[in-house]
């Protein structure tokens, strides 16, 4: 069984907010989607930014953050941006 370590951007923070969101390998990342992984993530701990996001998205797509296709990035800000509208 492979770790969320082993996939790119998954460092020791990322992967302890995974853990607290209940998602323990990259196979439960993956079905999850990074999206709702996110939003896991952002109920735990509120301060989780769109750079984390992007880090999910590229872990999930296999790839580092900085690859993502940029029209793929602007979907994830809008998403963000939508989550903080729902917390006010």
């Amino acid at each position: 069984m492979s770790r969320l370590t082993d996939l790119p951007n998954v460092g020791k923070v990322l992967e302890q907010n995974l853990l607290a969101a209940g998602i323990i390998t990259p196979e439960q990342l993956r079905e999850v989607g990074v999206k709702e992984a996110f939003i896991r993530i952002k109920m735990q701990d509120p301060t989780a930014c769109v750079q984390m996001l992007y880090g999910l998205a590229g872990a999930v797509e296999g790839i580092q953050d900085t690859l993502l296709p940029e029209d793929y990035k602007r979907t994830l800000r809008e998403f963000h941006r939508s989550l903080s509208l729902i917390q006010r």
